[in-house]
């Protein structure tokens, strides 16, 4: 914890010392002051944040500064850096660059300002039609509603959002609801402002879900004896929600003469993510033949297992979040993620990923969260 926290410090260091050093040092004593203020109090927030005081208030207050002050300042100091470095070549790049750099920095900042305060709850819902040539004739139409990654410790005591959330999923009458994992940021009793919201989620052919990376409790300062009991509490309190948990599991869904099969697995993702389902166990004993439907967390088991050694024709994940940023296309997350977002198709096999519905830090920009209404058509 002490080498991260020690190496943003020097991060936020530079582009104020640099800044300091060329348009701060000769105001006055006033904009000297206010300019260090930032940096002393992330300073403060990151010493807080290494002795665990104030819960989760550092943690908000450390981002909310790192989005919205720091990020801004970091773009300034990399353009006019370069400025600098073309002013070698041409005299009047520097003071050029200083004007490009000065109004990109303030995009950003407003950018940062607005997904801070505002995007991470800007719910949106996004429909999208997933074709099968093997899909049996009963289910065509069939709907679905995936959530995912709703990381319920971000929202302290907002019970508003979730509400919103759950009456946006039920107002879309869905055959069956898919939850792909990430209820928690770290420990269940993040649950207990919301234990009387989730129940209220309803569909025809029940509420499914499976467990993430983050549902393991592993993200906090507990002993292995206590991320297990966590877990275990995790997975206790989506059942008495009514949600059918599935852990290396599946289940058949029948509509008229036709059926289908709901498979669930636990988190099966690349290093650092840990590789706990098991795939051949959640499948064994399916019919020949029948449609399958994966729920599992992270995308990338798609390339790891499920193309190269099943048949299986749809996934259904969530894990990136889509990075919670997106500008006109592009997100952080296609420089970590193959598939990061969206629907992904190679021959007859399809995976689709929920950018979420929540997220581990309290903001978004661009890429808004999310309620999908996945309706299957053959």
């Amino acid at each position: 914890m002490l080498l991260p926290v020690l190496g943003m410090l020097i991060l936020v260091f530079l582009p104020d010392l640099y800044i300091y050093l060329h348009f701060i040092q000769n105001c006055s004593l006033v904009w000297k002051i206010l300019w260090w203020i930032p940096f002393i109090f992330l300073s403060l927030i990151g010493i807080c944040q290494m002795a665990g005081w104030g819960g989760s208030f550092p943690f908000r207050a450390f981002f909310l500064l790192l989005a919205c002050v720091v990020l801004p300042k970091l773009i300034f100091f990399l353009i006019s850096l370069m400025g600098k470095g073309l002013g070698l070549m041409v005299p009047k790049a520097f003071q050029w660059m200083n004007g490009v750099a000065l109004v990109v920095a303030l995009a950003a900042f407003l950018a940062f300002i607005y997904g801070a305060l505002w995007g991470w709850k800007k719910l949106e819902l996004h429909e999208q039609e997933l074709r099968f040539e093997q899909l049996p004739s009963s289910f065509d139409g069939y709907k679905i509603v995936q959530i995912s990654d709703l990381h319920v410790g971000t929202y302290g005591q907002d019970s508003a959002y979730f509400k919103k959330l759950v009456q946006m999923v039920n107002d879309q009458h869905p055959d069956m609801i898919v939850f792909t994992g990430d209820i928690v940021n770290s420990n269940p009793k993040e649950l207990d402002p919301f234990m009387h919201v989730f129940p209220r989620l309803k569909a025809k052919d029940g509420v499914f879900a499976i467990i993430g990376n983050h549902d393991y409790c592993e993200y906090g300062n507990f002993s292995k004896r206590e991320q297990v009991e966590m877990r275990k509490e995790v997975i206790a309190r989506e059942r008495s929600f009514g949600w059918d948990v599935l852990l290396d599991e599946h289940r058949i869904v029948k509509h008229g003469t036709d059926s289908i099969a709901l498979v669930g697995v636990e988190n099966i993702g690349k290093p650092p993510f840990p590789k706990r389902g098991d795939l051949g166990k959640a499948r064994a004993g399916l019919p020949d033949g029948i449609f399958e439907i994966l729920l599992s967390h992270d995308p990338t088991h798609w390339d790891m297992e499920v193309l190269p050694e099943t048949d299986i024709p749809l996934q259904l994940s969530g894990h990136t979040h889509g990075a919670q940023f997106k500008v006109f296309g592009w997100s952080p997350a296609t420089l970590t993620y193959k598939e990061w977002g969206g629907l992904y198709q190679e021959g007859a096999q399809q995976l689709f990923i929920s950018t979420g519905a929540g997220g581990n830090v309290p903001f978004r920009f661009g890429e808004w969260p999310e309620v999908m209404v996945l309706t299957l058509k053959k």
